[in-house]
């Protein structure tokens, strides 16, 4: 799966507003979109990502990409482009601890279920129905979070989510680096951009 023209584009953190959006549905595939799926992948493997959804990049299309081949019990698994995707049905469910590229620096456990029915489409628009588990049922919940305004902190026990209050706040006021372009919400500090 390649695609042309992929640059690295800066990834968005925690307290921009496109992360809290709903994403649009995407009507078909045209060579802008490809081109943003390029830029994407590009974007995640830059940053050691195993997933990226499009609002995390600013663009808020219920779009996102996937890879989890480096990880050791996956090495077969396919990088996916999944366009518009739909949860059908769950089963089980298990926590484990995430971590998120927008929101860099801070991992936390998250209950999900285990496995996932999904109905989704391709890079190609083609419609699929499937089901996942696995990590490849939890990065995706993870991404279709995304697409739905919500970060894996907002899914943690409330507990939890006071331990990493300080990391989020300094995040939330740019005070944060990261191996990877980050993308800064200058309206908050008044520049245009």
């Amino acid at each position: 799966m390649m695609f042309k023209k992929s640059m690295i584009v800066p990834i968005n953190i925690f307290s921009d507003p496109v992360l809290s959006m709903k994403a649009k549905p995407l009507k078909g595939v045209d060579s802008s979109t490809e081109e943003l799926i390029g830029n994407m992948f590009e974007s995640m493997y830059n940053a050691s990502g195993i997933g990226l959804a499009a609002p995390q990049i600013g663009s808020s299309i219920r779009l996102l990409v996937l890879d989890i081949s480096c990880m050791d019990n996956y090495r077969d698994a396919k990088p996916m482009v999944v366009i518009n995707p739909r949860i059908l049905a769950v089963k089980g469910q298990n926590a484990m601890e995430e971590g998120c590229l927008s929101v860099p620096g801070v991992m936390g456990d998250v209950l999900r279920p285990s496995a996932i029915n999904l109905r989704y489409r391709d890079e190609h628009f083609e419609e699929h129905t499937a089901e996942f588990s696995g990590m490849l049922a939890r990065v995706l919940q993870h991404e279709i979070d995304h697409l739905d305004g919500t970060l894996f902190v907002d899914r943690m026990d409330k507990r939890d989510r006071r331990k990493i209050q300080k990391e989020l706040t300094e995040i939330a006021e740019g005070r944060v680096t990261a191996e990877y372009p980050l993308a800064r919400d200058l309206s908050a500090v008044g520049a245009k951009g």
